[in-house]
């Protein structure tokens, strides 16, 4: 069993800069996060540690502490504003990329565009794109496109964490659908999303089982994984090493391992670790034993 680990797999410079930042300012005053910093349960239980608490992005009576964060997934203005009148100290550790995308959107509405966002609509970071333009439109598959207003202009920009060859094919439908209409669109996806996209399209290429590492409700995580079960190999998403079973592997020769932009180093080396060592057990399993587990398994 050969282990092959993603060119580009990981936690991306703006997820480790907020981890950072938010670490630090735990430890120099009582923080509330408002919200989960980055899609990673390991990070929770660090700045837990650490005495973080979490608190509501939209519940101003959720933080008992003057000092406040928000996430790397980023906020709308009105958010910002709302915590700094309230009197708290407001640390922003929103992703730069994220932030590239909030002014792409507000250049678009000011040059007249109606707004559209590809996107989940209930993912925070969409939510804070679309907090301060209530006319935005947000969509995700072809049937939401019916929800767009018939409009001179389109302004599109999309959530970074989605994979370019969606947005694309969204934006090619927006234009059909809207013939008459100028439509614009800003490419606002993230540079490691891209990257691990494309590093993804490698294991497709060498391996017949994937191992996409990240927390759940991760969505670039998430769309790694769903890259890989849409070609066809089996694919397993996991948060950790404990998660791996053996007799998945039984019958694997090349294993991709990958992982999302909110994955810290140490859980990859943790599982590239129990996957070494899966290997090995596989190895010196005897033949009548690893014959009886298949068909146990079957």
């Amino acid at each position: 069993m050969n282990i092959i680990l993603a060119q580009h797999h990981g936690m991306c410079f703006g997820v480790r800069d907020a981890l950072r930042t938010t670490h630090t300012a735990a430890q120099r005053a009582p923080l509330t996060i408002l919200g989960q910093l980055v899609h990673n349960p390991l990070v929770d239980r660090h700045l837990a540690a650490v005495g973080a608490q979490r608190g509501d992005l939209d519940d101003l009576s959720s933080s008992s502490t003057q000092q406040v964060a928000i996430t790397a997934h980023g906020a709308s203005d009105k958010h910002r504003h709302a915590w700094q009148n309230a009197g708290h100290t407001v640390i922003d550790t929103t992703c730069p990329l994220v932030k590239k995308a909030h002014h792409a959107l507000a250049t678009l509405v000011s040059d007249g565009y109606q707004p559209v966002v590809i996107g989940q609509s209930q993912h925070v970071e969409v939510r804070g794109l679309i907090g301060d333009f209530p006319q935005a439109v947000v969509v995700l598959e072809e049937a939401d496109l019916a929800q767009i207003p018939a409009h001179p202009r389109l302004g599109i920009v999309s959530q970074t964490t989605q994979p370019v060859e969606i947005a694309l094919r969204l934006v090619e439908a927006i234009k059909r659908l809207h013939r008459s209409s100028e439509v614009r669109f800003i490419d606002t996806i993230c540079h490691p999303t891209k990257q691990r996209q494309t590093a993804m399209d490698d294991l497709i290429r060498d391996c017949d089982h994937i191992v996409v590492i990240g927390g759940r409700n991760s969505n670039n995580t998430r769309q790694l994984a769903q890259k890989a079960t849409a070609h066809g190999l089996r694919t397993l998403q996991i948060e950790g090493p404990d998660e791996l079973d053996p007799a998945w592997f039984r019958d694997a020769r090349n294993v991709g391992v990958t992982a999302g932009t909110s994955t810290l180093d140490e859980t990859v080396d943790a599982v590239i670790q129990r996957l070494r060592q899966i290997a090995a057990e596989l190895r010196t399993t005897p033949v009548h034993e690893f014959l009886r587990a298949m068909l146990q398994a079957a």
